[in-house]
């Protein structure tokens, strides 16, 4: 089997493992969000980082979310590193941007977070931040989700089914996730262009 044949047939075998019900779950907890005047802050680093980024033209554009990406604005992300340190950058975003429990969190990471590893310290501290003022946490992440997981209100976890694969496919489900929501009746307000030209 050639590499392509073999990263193709792990990419079936992970959409045939998500769980339906588990997603319709995180688009009625988006939606409630959304509904209760809520902002929508999508968390990311590397990849994921980007991957957030998209995310929010997305919420936005098509559902109608006012939202947010802390990685969006260069200026305060590395002045807060520099001065504050990477651990609590997000952290302090969020009490700048006043979260407060109507709003919520979407992490996109291929770990989750895990402070006993040092891996994304950051994700972990804003979870923390977000959890203390009632906001609601969603997560798409891989591996075994990490803190994520641990105190999400639901997340979803993208099975690993090749040890050497878990990031690439955990960024690359990402975006079949997400685009799965803002597709989602539930959620969707506005046509997107393509399937509006005639």
């Amino acid at each position: 089997m050639s590499y392509s044949a073999q990263h193709l047939a792990e990419t079936r075998n992970i959409v045939e493992q998500l769980d339906p019900v588990l997603l319709e779950k995180v688009v009625e907890g988006l939606a409630n969000v959304r509904e209760r005047g809520g902002r929508l802050f999508i968390l990311g680093v590397g990849g994921s980082a980007a991957n957030a980024s998209h995310a929010v033209n997305d919420f936005r554009k098509i559902c109608g979310f006012e939202a947010y990406a802390p990685t969006d604005n260069v200026s305060e992300l590395t002045a807060r590193t520099n001065d504050e340190g990477w651990a609590t950058v997000f952290a302090e975003w969020l009490r700048g941007s006043r979260v407060n429990g109507k709003d919520g969190l979407l992490i996109f990471s291929v770990g989750g977070g895990n402070l006993e590893k040092n891996v994304s310290p950051n994700l972990v501290e804003a979870l923390k931040v977000a959890k203390d003022v009632g906001a609601a946490v969603f997560g798409i992440v891989g591996k075994d989700g990490g803190y994520t997981a641990q105190v999400a209100d639901a997340a979803v976890i993208i099975p690993t089914v090749n040890p050497t694969n878990i990031t690439p496919h955990s960024e690359a489900f990402q975006g079949v996730v997400w685009h799965l929501f803002v597709s989602h009746p539930r959620l969707k307000v506005a046509q997107t262009k393509w399937e509006s030209v005639k």
